[in-house]
């Protein structure tokens, strides 16, 4: 049996070169296997519930319509008709944005210059112009509307678990005590309207009983929100777990997770959002209120023929879903814009920029619109502190941040560990089990402390608190701090930052003579704000949800200490408590964060679950400083079996046939001939397949014995011989090549940069071998002593 390199497109479309004894070998790096993501087991051969783009891309263009990849003219003798699915992409693979950006340029240069001809052609122009601007509206108007609906229920559950308003059961607490008249200042929760579960089940609301009544009812209503999550997101939309963040990552990149951006993905993580929440599992919504957004601009993107059939134009339009996101969830649209820029977005035009803007004001002024929290606010923990900082408060706002880079730090080992352990043992096969353990044990510790049987946000809330004259919050009394404070289970960083706060709150206030508080610290004043510590302590370690398992796994992710976020968490803070006064203070938090969490690692939580699920993402902040040159990653190396090649006019359709059904590899390299090997160009296995499959349906006498010419120029045949088949319309004529001596940071920049899925290796224009993302992923693991093999997809 003959050996064989065949150049193979792994889950990104990215050919590798993959070793067989003869035909019918296996491939070990099949990527229609099963594998986990985010804790859930998917079938990537299973159908999704949004169906691949159109066939056949734009009408006249694309690579079935009589037009190669990259604008060279159209061949002589190809259909007319465009043929259908070709420059179309499979599941799990990654898109080639220079092919989608030179189809959407061809498309815009023919609607430019057919609007010189007619009055209609005019308006189609200025309305393909407008289009954008309008997707961007609707997704604005969209996703502050789910965002508000999710609020108002949330909040409605919540308060469900301690009772209910006699006035209407669709009420939550606060407003159903809106019109009472017995609710006083020092005493909010006091109104008739609302009963406890204990007051309508036993009549009294004190004693053990009505406190056993009322724990019990808790964890009932804890219990069965968390099981209606787990159980809705298991039988109905797998891709609604977990925050997102990473996978849309990923998809900004070019990768394709078909269904992950669905209507049914939208549908039950709304849904099962707000029964997540509503349990009092430790987690926040502002995470998966990204994931919202971008599924709300999918769906939204299959009314814009542009925008439905270009992947690229499409993730333009999912990076400003990202801002929208983030502004919904903290009513910062300017600090969603940065974080969509510097955290998740691939690429980021400049149009894109302004776009982004623009739908992230209408989410923000749609979500005002609604105002959910009754407060004319876009969050429940709005605040505006009015006392100023002071330079010496510098030193505990460093310290806050160094602890926000410690806690930072050793929450990505330990919740990596975790979500390895998890997917390597049998703890994750029973995620209903563990969510239900999990909400029992968290309503169990929760309910018996008022400020851990809050959600994540009213306690942070609580924590901003500046302490006013007109707050009745009891942390605000010097002699009583509650123990709440010293449960670690919610707002990590605002909790660290408010004992601090108090600490030197009290440290000020019985030693005002001495130098370091003289001058600024009179009798009567509040020297220092302990919700600004708080606040500051939030932004170097934020309380928020990222789950590694199934629906909910619980933990904390520390925004400065590990996502790494620095500018847009900064504007974010500074957008939450509406003043310049503390950037500064936010700013010193949030870097010393950083570069403490830096010290143990560079990778973020967002990264660091990327890498985990063997996503093909190449991180554009590492650097590689490596000195290898493309011949030491290229395929097949050189004591390999040659690579397996198409040849531009010398083989027959039954042999092609032979070589594409022996295989499983999704791209080849067409070259003159086998003893030349001058490169000619590349072709898709699934375009190949499409164009055979439609010849034989559409095109007579087309048979086995047929030539298959990617040439422009036929070879003359005998008149008997029956018709050739003409496929150079699907040939990319210009891949994207290196020589054997480019230094590999090159070729990684290049790969970056271009969005490559692949890229060719020649000497003097001789084809050598190829390199993939897949490649470099895994040369790049080798060199950091990480397993190459982790990197499942191209």
């Amino acid at each position: 049996m003959s050996h064989m390199w065949s150049a193979r497109l792994g889950g990104d479309g990215a050919t590798v070169m993959e070793h067989r004894g003869g035909s019918s070998g296996e491939d070990d790096d099949d990527d229609d296997e099963m594998v986990d993501i985010g804790g859930v087991t998917l079938d990537f051969s299973s159908t999704d519930d949004v169906p691949p783009l159109s066939s056949g891309g734009y009408e006249g263009y694309g690579s079935g319509g009589g037009r190669a990849v990259n604008g060279v003219g159209k061949p002589a003798d190809l259909l007319e008709d465009p043929v259908p699915g070709v420059g179309t992409y499979e599941d799990f693979n990654t898109i080639d944005w220079v092919r989608e950006k030179s189809k959407d340029r061809d498309r815009h240069r023919e609607i430019s210059n057919k609007s010189k001809e007619s009055v209609s052609a005019l308006l189609l122009s200025v309305s393909d112009a407008f289009s954008g601007w309008l997707l961007m509206l609707l997704v604005g108007l969209m996703s502050g509307a789910v965002a508000g609906g999710i609020d108002i229920a949330a909040h409605w559950l919540t308060d469900m678990k301690g009772g209910v308003c006699l006035a209407g059961f669709w009420f939550n607490h606060e407003h159903c005590c809106w019109t009472s008249n017995q609710t006083t200042f020092q005493e909010r929760d006091r109104c008739p309207q609302w009963q406890s579960w204990a007051q309508l089940i036993t009549g009294t609301a004190e004693g053990a009983f009505a406190y056993t009544v009322n724990y019990m009812m808790y964890m009932f209503w804890a219990l069965l929100f968390a099981f209606l999550a787990v159980t809705l997101v298991r039988a109905f939309a797998p891709y609604a777990c977990g925050s997102g963040i990473p996978e849309i990552k990923t998809i900004l990149s070019g990768f394709i997770i078909r269904g992950y951006l669905g209507k049914w993905t939208l549908i039950i993580k709304t849904v099962t959002l707000v029964l997540a929440v509503s349990s009092g599992l430790s987690l926040g919504k502002e995470g998966p209120l990204v994931h919202v957004a971008c599924c709300c601009a999918n769906i939204l993107c299959h009314l814009f023929t542009k925008y439905r059939k270009n992947e690229a134009k499409r993730r333009e339009v999912l990076s400003a879903a990202a801002a929208v996101g983030v502004s919904v969830a903290f009513g910062a649209p300017i600090g969603g814009v940065l974080f969509s820029l510097e955290e998740v977005s691939y690429y980021f035009p400049l149009k894109t920029l302004w776009r982004s803007f623009f739908a992230a004001l209408v989410a923000a002024f749609t979500l005002r619109s609604i105002n959910p929290f009754g407060n004319s606010r876009l969050v429940l923990f709005y605040v505006e502190f009015h006392s100023p900082w002071h330079l010496v408060e510098l030193a505990p706002f460093v310290l806050l941040g160094i602890f926000g880079g410690l806690w930072g730090a050793l929450f990505i080992k330990a919740n990596i560990a975790w979500c390895r352990r998890r997917k390597s043992t049998r703890l994750g096969h029973y995620p209903v089990m563990e969510v239900l353990l999990v909400a029992a044990l968290t309503a169990l510790l929760a309910f018996p402390n008022g400020y851990t049987r809050m959600s994540g946000a009213e306690l942070i809330s609580e924590l901003f608190n500046d302490c006013s004259l007109l707050d009745s919050s009891q942390l605000c009394g010097y002699k009583q701090v509650p123990s709440g404070l010293f449960i670690p289970s919610m707002a990590v960083g605002a909790i660290a930052g408010r004992l601090l706060g108090v600490g030197m709150e009290q440290l000020a206030y019985y030693n005002r003579d001495w130098l370091l508080f003289r001058g600024w610290c009179s009798p009567g004043t509040d020297c220092i704000t302990p919700g600004l510590y708080a606040m500051v302590g939030a932004a170097a370690c934020l309380a928020r949800l990222y789950a590694c398992g199934s629906l909910l796994t619980w933990s904390f992710l520390s925004t400065g200490g590990v996502t790494r976020m620095t500018v847009s968490l900064v504007v974010i803070m500074f957008e939450l408590t509406g003043g310049l006064e503390y950037i500064v203070p936010l700013m010193a938090a949030t870097m010393t964060s950083k570069w403490v969490a830096d010290a143990f690692g560079r990778e973020g939580i967002y990264e660091a679950h990327i890498r985990l699920n063997g996503y093909p993402f190449l991180e554009p902040k590492e650097d590689f400083e490596h000195s290898s040159l493309a011949e030491d990653v290229m395929r097949p190396r050189r004591a390999d079996p040659a690579l397996a090649v198409l040849t531009q006019d010398g083989m027959t359709l039954g042999q092609v046939e032979a070589l594409v059904e022996s295989t499983r590899f999704s791209g080849f390299p067409v070259v003159v001939s086998q003893q030349s090997q001058r490169l000619v160009g590349f072709v898709l296995r699934r375009d190949l397949l499409i164009s055979i499959d439609n010849a034989r349906q559409r095109q007579e006498g087309v048979v086995s014995a047929s030539r298959v010419l990617f040439s422009q120029h036929a070879p003359t045949q005998a008149p008997e011989a029956p018709p050739d088949l003409r496929l150079r319309g699907i040939l990319d004529l210009s891949p994207f090549t290196v020589t054997d001596h480019t230094p590999m940071d090159i070729t990684v920049d290049i790969f970056r940069k271009l969005g490559l899925r692949q890229c060719l290796v020649t000497h003097n224009g001789k084809l050598l071998g190829i390199i993939t993302k897949k490649d470099i992923l895994k040369h790049m693991a080798q060199i950091a002593n990480r397993d190459p093999d982790s990197i499942l997809f191209n």
